[in-house]
């Protein structure tokens, strides 16, 4: 588990800060975000600059101006292949505010080659700075994601992820608008290029001066300058934390979707929606804008945790969108090129923008909390490797995303059946991954049912620990108290309960998912007993959280129960902090009992979004624990 340095907790406002906005007016936020920012505007500018005048204004025989975006993306992407397994060695090795520095001393030498190599109309020394671009961007990327975890707390990581993936893609925006306009200004666009280029990198090493330390996490790393075997050592210690490396495959696959609609704007604005260079343009605003408002959304959405439960619902956006933009632009009317004002004036192509903004901001939801769980749940010491390795993994799939959808444009595919194809398949991957790690699933049905069954509110979450064993103890009021927990959790909680409540449809499948362990009373199921006593201190070794309703029933008069003493056989093999919780007006809802019935006989007998509470008390030290003393703490709280 990631732990957040000596800075980060001092700093008064870590935690308490109003949204992630508030990041920006922090040190150990603010210059790496404006770092980050414009490096990525850097590259932007330069490649699209690059691409607008080997295009348009130079006449290079031995590169045809068709083949000149293939052959920068290529240059530029392939150093992720080569060298990403040894730039997070050198991460997790040094101190990484040294390294961006590094980095960033790096792209002023580079900028002022290409510089030069754009006065001049020198392409291959501007393909050479290409490739050096890629090197950079490779160097910068497992630091850019280590840092966090590193400097923010985990009520913090989302948010600070949405905004550094917002600023992504807007400096990418805004890179490739001004690289375009600038290159083609008469005569001087060259000149200019080359100024902007080395003038932004300037601007970012000096951003980077105000970044704080932030030390090594393995300082006596040797390294294996060996990528193929370095890749896949770190691929492999990934492997062993199966939630962390299953999402590495989803955030590969988020980037494999993105790239076959990002690399088919072009035409799809030409031939499918007759539109002019602007047509072109407005979709890439339209994309990442979308992809910055769904970054950002994540820490409303999520209780400022990371909350691994939007995923499924980013993934379910995400094919929705792509499927009917299928339909809104395949029957769209046959026109000459038309102007930006022109597009805009027909209103069937509001729905295609409308599709493709929510396709954005849905992947938004789903990469967002990918990453933050990577960085809160990847070894500390081997953070930047492992996602180093994503990098790798995610080059891969964007190669693999352009040689399917050339094949399938060679066999006679449209633009919207590409994009109707890889929505299904998004639907596909999408399931497998949810089936084969559930703890996304069984996060999505907790998110739903506190967003949208109740008004879920949580007092003393804090108390909750990010890191280390501990038992939550709560009052046990209807059938779903446990996933109202599973919602208020930032970590996964392996609850004791009941084996009856297995019996009950759909909810037993639910917590056969979530690995609940059965218990049964010892004169019914001795084995079951012990069985279930084995498995709990299991859980506490292995440092996570066990959840246990200590009145061994739901309530049938709403009225708290006596607490019985099993949880003394727990504390005895595994000592930890217990954590007293209560659920609050829960007692009446479809989910409880009720004094006149049984529960689940009469839907929303208590109306929609009824308003339920979860209060959390300072947590007990297991010397001081007794079952008596339990209950007046959870009485307390009620």
């Amino acid at each position: 588990m990631t732990t957040v340095t000596a800075q980060a907790a001092a700093e008064p406002s870590a935690q308490a800060h109003p949204n992630q906005f508030a990041l920006l007016r922090q040190r150990r936020f603010a210059p790496f975000f404006w770092t980050q920012f414009s490096g990525a505007g850097n590259d932007n500018l330069f490649k699209f600059a690059f691409t607008v005048m080997v295009t348009y204004q130079l006449q290079v025989g031995w590169m045809p101006p068709a083949m000149a975006g293939l052959v920068i993306g290529a240059l530029f992407i392939l150093p992720f292949l080569l060298f990403s397994a040894t730039s997070g060695q050198l991460t997790d090795k040094y101190d990484k505010t040294t390294v961006i520095r590094f980095v960033k001393n790096l792209e002023i030498g580079i900028m002022l080659l290409a510089a030069w190599g754009f006065w001049n109309g020198n392409v291959a020394v501007l393909l050479a700075c290409t490739f050096l671009m890629g090197l950079h961007s490779t160097l910068f990327g497992p630091v850019k994601f280590a840092y966090l975890p590193q400097v923010l707390g985990e009520r913090e990581l989302t948010g600070g992820n949405g905004m550094v993936e917002m600023g992504t893609f807007v400096a990418i925006l805004l890179g490739n608008v001004a690289g375009g306009v600038i290159v083609a200004i008469p005569d001087v666009g060259r000149h200019d290029v080359a100024i902007a280029c080395v003038a932004l990198a300037l601007v970012g090493r000096a951003v980077a001066q105000f970044i704080p330390p932030a030390p090594a996490t393995d300082p006596g790393l040797k390294i294996n300058w060996n990528p193929v075997s370095e890749t896949w050592r770190n691929l492999k210690l990934a492997h062993g934390n199966i939630v962390v490396f299953r999402s590495l495959l989803g955030i590969s696959w988020m980037w494999f979707f993105g790239a076959v609609f990002l690399s088919q704007f072009p035409s799809f604005a030409k031939e499918v929606l007759h539109g002019d260079e602007q047509v072109a343009s407005l979709l890439l605003v339209v994309f990442s804008v979308g992809i910055g408002t769904g970054s950002l959304l994540c820490e409303v959405l999520s209780r400022r945790h990371v909350e691994i439960g939007l995923v499924p619902l980013g993934a379910i956006g995400m094919s929705l969108f792509a499927v009917d933009l299928y339909f809104a632009s395949r029957a769209l009317p046959p026109a000459d090129a038309l102007t930006l004002a022109q597009f805009l004036s027909v209103h069937a192509h509001w729905r295609v923008m409308a599709d493709l903004a929510l396709l954005s901001l849905f992947a938004g939801l789903y990469s967002v909390p990918m990453y933050a769980l990577i960085q809160l749940r990847s070894q500390r010491t081997h953070r930047a490797r492992i996602i180093a390795a994503n990098n790798i993994l995610n080059a891969l799939f964007m190669i693999a995303s352009s040689v399917i959808a050339g094949l399938l444009l060679s066999i006679g595919a449209t633009v919207p059946q590409i994009f109707l194809l890889v929505g299904l398949a998004n639907a596909v991957v999408a399931a497998y991954i949810f089936l084969l790690v559930p703890e996304y699933l069984l996060r999505f049905i907790a998110w739903v049912l506190s967003h949208f069954a109740y008004r879920f509110r949580i007092r003393g979450e804090e108390s909750i620990p990010v890191a280390g064993a501990a038992i939550l103890v709560c009052n046990h009021v209807s059938y779903i108290d446990a996933v109202l927990l599973m919602a208020a959790s930032p970590r996964p909680i392996r609850f004791v309960m009941d084996q009856r409540i297995f019996k009950v449809p759909v909810l037993g499948a639910l917590f056969r998912l979530a690995k609940a362990i059965p218990i049964a009373p010892r004169s019914e199921d001795p084995a079951a007993y012990e069985a279930a006593f084995a498995a709990a201190a299991q859980v506490l070794r292995e440092g996570d959280l066990l959840g246990i309703f200590p009145e061994g029933g739901i309530t049938r008069d709403g009225h708290l129960q006596e607490f019985r003493g099993g949880i003394m056989k727990i504390l005895e093999q595994q000592p930890v902090p217990v954590i007293p919780m209560a659920l609050t007006n829960l007692w009446g809802s479809f989910f409880s009992r009720i004094e006149q019935g049984g529960a689940m006989v009469r839907p929303f007998r208590r109306g929609m979004f009824s308003r339920v509470g979860l209060n959390v008390g300072a947590p007990v030290a297991p010397g001081q624990v007794s079952p008596a003393l339990l209950q007046a703490r959870v009485a307390q709280l009620l």
